[in-house]
């Protein structure tokens, strides 16, 4: 028998597939646009998404789906569903990518400095939680 609350997995595949939607969106649109523009004007457009990104809804979503995960990872593990908890852990990465790659990138640019100086290793880290996510939601949905 399941220890999982109705719908845990299923709230956690969601919010993994809203996250990687958020993250695929800035691979194949923000991005491209950024570069497209001047250094100096792509860092002042980045550094205003950094600060308009950090909203209730957004912190909601993200700060949800890796409980969620946390807590579909513990589920799985003790009811022996491997793929479930794979899953989890997955969608836990791209939270663990967001907060050790992208988060630090994002205030070092509000401290100053070029987009080019961020750009490659914020879009590998961006890709890297896009596909994350993605994984999530099919192994959490398996």
């Amino acid at each position: 028998m399941s220890t999982a609350p109705a719908g845990l997995g299923t709230a956690a595949a969601a919010g993994s597939g809203l996250l990687g939607e958020v993250y695929l969106a800035f691979s194949t649109a923000v991005l491209p646009a950024l570069r497209r523009r001047p250094d100096a004007e792509a860092a002042a457009a980045m550094r205003e998404v950094n600060r308009v990104i950090l909203n209730p809804v957004f912190g909601t979503l993200f700060g949800g789906t890796a409980l969620a995960c946390g807590a579909a990872l513990v589920v799985a593990a003790l009811d022996g569903e491997p793929l479930r908890a794979a899953g989890a852990v997955a969608g836990l990465a791209g939270f663990a990518v967001t907060a050790a790659v992208n988060i630090p990138l994002n205030t070092a640019l509000e401290g100053g400095g070029p987009w080019s100086a961020f750009d490659r290793r914020w879009t590998l880290a961006n890709h890297l939680r896009t596909a994350t996510s993605a994984l999530a939601v099919v192994l959490l949905l398996l």
